[in-house]
């Protein structure tokens, strides 16, 4: 039952102008999570007027810190040798978790600017970021990129562009896990639990983190890294200290040190 991946990453060219798949996946994981969080989150007319001004941020933000993050934590070498490649993200090579970073630092001068409580937005931004999460890895497995190590099961799938070998569809289980699940947990969490700010975001950070370190054992490491430390790839030791913040900032956020 093995599957063969041979999609074409352009979704059409409009004459010369290529629209690729992880365009669309960005463009409209922005629109979905907008919507989402107007429409179904936010009850505050002043702070649904405020949030179309955020998503600026949120773009600039997920844009420099995904692009600089992967430049600095995965390829660095290569980058400070050709200088002139880094805005060239067209050619791929973008990091999540400098993403993350890029969003963070985006809400603490957009929060300053209009006095706003930050982590707020960033439990808006937690709460709707699965969506974009699920259509990006999507696409990564339309582009035949972040694939899985090789395996024997039945649902295998064959990546024909970049080798014959059968291979975990690691895009996938990401996209389920990152995505769909996280989406659903957070959700229950948010209509559950005490409403106060933060924890949502905390909750983000951890069940994602888990998430992707689980998954990571079955994703082929980037080749020019491979394993990094203790037969771990970059992604998972990354994946560690994101978890050791996401669980510090539920503890300050909660009330367990009062």
């Amino acid at each position: 039952m093995m599957f063969i991946n041979n999609f074409d990453p352009v979704a059409f060219q409009i004459f010369s102008l290529e629209i690729r798949w992880y365009s669309l996946a960005y463009i409209f994981g922005l629109l979905f999570g907008w919507m989402y969080s107007k429409n179904f989150i936010i009850q505050d007319k002043y702070v649904k007027k405020l949030f179309d001004d955020y998503i600026t941020y949120i773009i600039i933000g997920i844009i420099l810190g995904g692009r600089l993050g992967y430049v600095f934590i995965y390829n660095p070498k290569y980058f400070l040798n050709n200088l002139n490649e880094i805005p060239m993200i067209w050619n791929g090579g973008m990091s999540f978790h400098g993403a993350l970073i890029g969003i963070i630092l985006a809400s603490i001068i957009f929060c300053k600017k209009n006095k706003q409580d930050f982590f707020y937005f960033t439990d808006l931004v937690s709460l709707s970021a699965p969506i974009g999460i699920f259509l990006g890895r999507i696409a990564n497995f339309i582009n035949s990129e972040l694939y899985g190590r090789e395996t024997e099961l039945i649902w295998s799938v064959k990546f024909i562009q970049i080798d014959n070998l059968n291979r975990h569809p690691s895009q996938l289980y990401e996209a389920l896990f990152e995505g769909i699940l996280l989406f659903l947990i957070l959700r229950f969490f948010y209509s559950k639990i005490s409403k106060k700010t933060g924890l949502i975001s905390s909750l983000f950070i951890i069940f994602y983190s888990i998430f992707r370190f689980i998954i990571e054992f079955t994703r082929s490491p980037d080749p020019h890294l491979g394993l990094v430390f203790l037969n771990l790839s970059m992604g998972q030791i990354i994946s560690i200290l994101f978890l050791l913040s996401g669980l510090y900032l539920f503890y300050i956020r909660n009330d367990f040190k009062k």
